[in-house]
């Protein structure tokens, strides 16, 4: 590794060189003893780990006499790290006690203003962090998508100007958590990337959240990294897989299903890094040791998926016969296609992503299904079909067509709570030798 190459770009090479799948956990504590514990375990545990210091709500809402007051009085109530509480000097300290170039640390923040934090993160020594000026606005909250274009820009080039740039994710591909189909995550985690690569930045890596159908989600995961290849050629980049982020099974047996079942898919998919969920995540924050046990649970399905069948394949433990994968080519539904389409369309009035961005919303040529910003059309829908498959019941503005067979009449609050229950249904509800499709 060059003096150029930040560490966490270069573990996740050495790791993918190696034949390893690294995992990571989202993983956030108030105070500082706990949050070194958890980074600590993670590095011992027995997986190819990178450390996660999840930042809390009110650091991410710029409500910081909130987070103070938290830390002092009740920080065992905090959903994260308050880091700017704690101070740069403070985070600097714990990085240096625990991370290193075998483990590195990203910092996530989930806030569409990010240039304070992207300062405070960079001065500690963090390895990385993540986020983007769409993904990390829309979804949260109502500050306008051009402030948060403006602010991205700053705080990319703020990170860029340093000696060497920490690595940077895109969020795009985890639009909504579910829901939005894959083409649409695909275009956005390209987009999200080339903005920070017009920023300065050289160390990407690029976000695909499983969505509800492993045989389309393997189309996605190759249409991202074709997509990956074209335009960020020069750039050192790998493809980062998120565990579903949505309505999680509420039993053991099936969340735990649900987690080897990312992992599988990160193998065959060719992601070298995958963010796990834990079972404890829709009813609480997970303590140390579930994280770690979600971390060696989700190793040990991606070493038996490696070890069954090469990456791509479809191919290993019965996973892709019974899951519908092995029934699923890699260019089936022409989301490759849809993405590039999406994606030119986007840029096509030329200048910078920024900019770019900025007029694809006010257009509808961008439009998030369900997502209820004010910057957003909220003309498109989304629908899974009768296959278990994702895809658009209604375009509005975007360059995409839904196909012939898409239901032409609203999606009703009854319904939407269904789709947004399908995974916690099917995992819940099935047993391993059952087939895949639409949940009873």
């Amino acid at each position: 590794m060059d003096g150029t190459t930040d560490r966490f770009t270069g573990f996740v090479r050495r790791a993918r060189d190696a034949g390893h799948l690294v995992v990571q956990p989202r993983m956030g504590f108030g105070e500082l003893h706990r949050m070194r514990a958890g980074l600590r375990a993670v590095r011992d545990a027995d997986a190819t780990t990178v450390g996660t210091v999840t930042v809390d709500s009110y650091t991410r809402c710029h409500e910081d006499g909130a987070a103070l007051r938290a830390l002092r009085e009740r920080p065992a109530d905090l959903n994260g790290f308050p880091l700017l509480a704690h101070g740069v000097p403070a985070v600097r300290t714990l990085l240096q006690e625990v991370a290193s170039a075998g483990f590195p640390v990203q910092i996530r923040h989930g806030t569409p203003r990010p240039v304070r934090l992207l300062r405070a993160l960079a001065e500690a020594g963090a390895d990385a962090t993540e986020g983007g000026p769409v993904s990390y606005c829309l979804p949260y909250g109502r500050v306008p998508l051009a402030r948060a274009v403006a602010e991205w820009s700053a705080g990319c080039e703020l990170l860029a100007a340093r000696p060497v740039p920490p690595h940077m994710e895109t969020f795009g591909g985890c639009m909504l958590g579910q829901l939005c189909p894959p083409s649409l995550l695909v275009a956005l985690s390209v987009l999200e990337a080339l903005f920070f690569r017009e920023h300065g930045l050289r160390g990407i890596s690029l976000s695909y959240a499983q969505q509800v159908h492993p045989g389309q989600d393997l189309e996605a995961l190759a249409a991202l990294r074709r997509l990956a290849d074209e335009r960020l050629s020069g750039t050192a980049h790998h493809i980062v897989l998120y565990t579903f982020m949505g309505v999680f099974p509420r039993t053991g047996h099936g969340s735990r299903r649900l987690l080897a079942d990312s992992a599988r898919l990160a193998v065959r998919g060719g992601a070298e890094r995958l963010v796990v969920k834990t079972p404890a995540e829709a009813h609480r924050i997970p303590t140390v040791a579930e994280n770690v046990a979600a971390l060696v649970h989700a190793a040990r399905a991606a070493e038996a998926q490696a070890a069954a069948g090469a990456p791509g394949t479809g191919a290993g433990d019965g996973a892709g016969a019974e899951d519908g994968a092995a029934r699923w080519s890699p260019t089936e539904s022409g989301l490759y296609e849809e993405a590039r389409t999406l994606v030119d369309a986007v840029l096509e009035p030329g200048g910078g992503v920024g900019a770019c961005l900025l007029r694809a919303f006010a257009r509808g040529i961008l439009d998030v299904p369900y997502c209820l910003h004010p910057d957003n059309a909220n003309r498109s829908r989304a629908t899974i079909d009768a296959t278990g498959a994702l895809g658009w019941s209604r375009a509005g503005g975007m360059p995409v067509t839904p196909p012939p067979t898409a239901a032409a009449a609203p999606v009703t609050a009854g319904q939407l709570i269904e789709l947004l229950g399908f995974n916690r249904r099917r995992f819940d509800s099935r047993s391993p030798e059952a087939p895949y499709g639409r949940a009873s």
